[in-house]
């Protein structure tokens, strides 16, 4: 699992070194926003995102971390669309909180996050919106929904584990963690949780979240009648002497997620099997990424380089980020 300013009302973009959210003084009477974050997108992913504006009634906000061109900008603002940006890649975490601060300001009661691959229709938001409803007055209250993740072609699809203890509810499974694409996050309980992890930066922003979210006496819960195929990174990496796949990712990415998820075991709230479960998986990753590089002494470094970050608690945008 991704800068100019928008002026919410005039969509001029402006240089800033800080977000800039939108005040509202007539909240939005929809419940549910829908949030997008772009980075880089590609002609194919701008015209989806004009189709997917043009087409929904719900409000949308979409948040920039780069390389959206100035006309698209101010194209989706004319049709409705919010669009924000800190004037640099502020990374996954602090995109999501602006989108989410932004809804709220809106009026939103829950915002449904999507990145810019997400295929995410309307019916498939409604369906969210009622399995949210359906999981009112349950305990423990809900604080996100998402969709059952599927493998986009050529690709691997995330693995949500299920959270022991807790019954499932008809077609809706409690699971430890939702990736973050797809998710409709009930914005009273992100309140309550905080935001999402800025400094992790790109990589398990959604994990940490959702386990501070079952520490808060939130649940967190997929759909499993609804799916979203998943393209995270380029391909898929196997070995069938290890038993494990994972996605094809960039160096950084890969040093991102290394490290945040050492740095994750020193939280209180992320479980004692999730991280005997990491530190038995982990290493083989590293190792499968690694024989996949060609056996790089360089990549091994910055691999061993991002363990001890995270050993030592050095956060924020990765080392050898573009």
């Amino acid at each position: 699992m991704t800068h100019t300013d928008a002026a919410p009302d005039a969509g001029v973009r402006q240089p800033s070194a800080e977000t800039i959210l939108p005040t509202s003084s007539t909240p939005d009477s929809r419940p549910v926003a829908i949030g997008i974050t772009v980075f880089r997108p590609d002609a194919a992913q701008v015209a989806a995102l004009r189709a997917r504006v043009a087409a929904e009634t719900r409000r949308t906000i979409v948040f920039d971390n780069g390389g959206l061109p100035a006309e698209e900008a101010a194209h989706l603002t004319a049709r409705g669309a919010l669009v924000l940006s800190a004037g640099r890649n502020i990374g996954i975490g602090g995109a999501l909180d602006a989108i989410a601060q932004a809804a709220i300001a809106a009026g939103a009661a829950q915002v449904l996050l999507l990145d810019q691959d997400a295929a995410f229709s309307p019916d498939q938001v409604s369906a969210l919106e009622a399995a949210l409803a359906r999981l009112r007055g349950s305990s423990p209250p809900p604080a996100v929904v998402g969709p059952r993740p599927d493998a986009a072609p050529g690709r691997k699809a995330p693995d949500y584990p299920r959270r022991p203890k807790i019954p499932a509810a008809g077609s809706l499974v409690p699971v430890e963690f939702l990736a973050t694409s797809g998710s409709l996050v009930d914005l009273a309980a992100y309140a309550r949780i905080g935001p999402f992890r800025s400094d992790f930066f790109i990589d398990g922003v959604d994990l940490e979240w959702c386990f501070r979210a079952w520490a808060h006496g939130y649940g967190c819960w997929m759909e499993t009648g609804t799916a979203l195929p998943h393209r995270v990174g380029a391909g898929v990496i196997r070995s069938n002497l290890l038993g494990i796949e994972m996605p094809r990712q960039p160096l950084f990415r890969m040093a991102a997620y290394l490290r945040n998820s050492v740095y994750a075991w020193r939280l209180p709230h992320v479980p004692r099997r999730w991280r005997l479960r990491q530190a038995a998986y982990l290493p083989l990753q590293a190792l499968l990424f690694w024989a996949d590089a060609g056996y790089r002494p360089g990549v091994l470094a910055q691999l061993a380089g991002a363990v001890l970050d995270g050993l030592r608690g050095r956060l924020g945008p990765p080392r050898g980020l573009p």
